[in-house]
């Protein structure tokens, strides 16, 4: 066999390594282990997506690195000066820069190397932003400067807390702030954007059953397993991100989205295991952007339906009591609360105290 076809067989190995690439086989978990660089254990379908890809992205580099060291070792060895002079040969081997059919292989490969990572790329993440999962429940997030608001829009019927399906907007209020749209005609100075007012908030939304967070609490949004959700971003200021790590996938979060030319909807297709999930900004937001976390608490439909009846029927009750109700810790346990004064910070004491929040 010619070296061409070597090389050719080569790239045939490598090229199926890509192939494997745009499965949604799972990896041997072995493999995934070596390979997944620290990744979380993802928690949807989604994630599941990105998380097969990016180990088999991994698998098919290392092949191709692997033949490439291979072939590089062999050129180093087989014909080094000494080598060939102990054979009684030339100083320089055989030239091959004029062989087309070697030239044309080397071209085609990397090409449809990148072709096919491109393909798989694309297919892994329309999966993810895909948004026809006809969600069952949607959420508002707000995200502000250190925190996040969280708000039930609609939950349809099977869980509601009315029977039927819900819309949890909070009409008044969304009327309310609709009138710092504009400023008015006698502000001086009133420094509009695109013709608005600064102070304008009327894009956010506002839920009658809603959960903030605060410098003395984290915020626990519940959502329910193994039921499509959307969620709806807004900020209240600068940018931040919504990113929860078990869902492998992060989303900026603007202020004026549409104005931002930014699609602030996503849709996972279910969260498949109850449990605690820790909540992040990634978008360095200002002085305590490493701080402000929250808590995504996956319970049970059933427990999900009986969550939104308590806080349905006691509106002013904390989310904490409703959390306790159907047999949740009360507060986030994956986050602590932070210690905002920064003097204390600086003396050494950059939390809470971790008891207060103890179940």
């Amino acid at each position: 066999m010619d070296k061409a076809k070597k090389i050719g067989v080569a790239g045939l190995l490598a090229l199926s390594g890509f192939g494997l690439a745009g499965c949604e086989v799972e990896a041997p978990s072995a493999v995934s282990r070596l390979l997944d660089m620290g990744w979380p254990d993802p928690v949807t379908p989604e994630a599941h997506s990105m998380y097969n890809f990016w180990v088999w992205v991994w698998v098919a580099a290392w092949t191709i690195g692997i033949i490439m060291w291979a072939i590089f070792l062999y050129a180093v060895f087989a014909w080094n000066g000494k080598r060939r002079e102990k054979q009684g040969k030339g100083e320089f081997p055989k030239q091959l820069q004029y062989n087309v059919p070697l030239e044309l292989v080397l071209t085609i490969i990397p090409i449809v190397i990148v072709m096919s990572l491109f393909f798989f790329t694309v297919q892994a993440q329309t999966k993810v932003v895909a948004l026809d999962k006809d969600p069952k429940v949607t959420v508002d997030v707000t995200g502000f400067q250190w925190n996040w608001k969280f708000g039930y829009a609609q939950v349809a019927a099977e869980l509601s807390p009315t029977g039927s399906d819900y819309n949890g907007e909070d009409t008044e209020l969304t009327k309310l702030m609709a009138e710092t749209k504009y400023d008015d005609e006698g502000m001086k100075n009133p420094n509009p954007i695109h013709g608005k007012s600064m102070s304008d908030v009327s894009y956010l939304n506002y839920n009658q059953i809603e959960t903030l967070g605060s410098t003395e609490e984290i915020p626990v949004l519940v959502l329910p397993t193994e039921t499509p959700i959307e969620f709806r971003l807004a900020s209240s200021d600068v940018s931040h991100a919504f990113w929860v790590p078990e869902f492998l996938f992060k989303r900026d979060v603007y202020a004026h989205p549409e104005n931002n030319q930014q699609e602030p909807r996503f849709q996972i297709e279910r969260i498949e295991k109850p449990g605690a999930y820790v909540g992040r900004c990634a978008e360095m937001c200002g002085t305590y952007h490493a701080m402000m976390n929250f808590e995504v608490r996956a319970v049970t439909p059933d427990q999900f339906r009986e969550y939104m009846k308590f806080r349905n029927d006691n509106p002013d009750a904390p989310n904490s009591e409703a959390l306790r109700h159907i047999g949740e810790a009360p507060y986030a346990t994956t986050t602590y609360p932070f210690n905002s004064d920064r003097t204390g910070t600086r003396a050494g004491n950059p939390g809470v105290d971790t008891n207060e929040f103890a179940n």
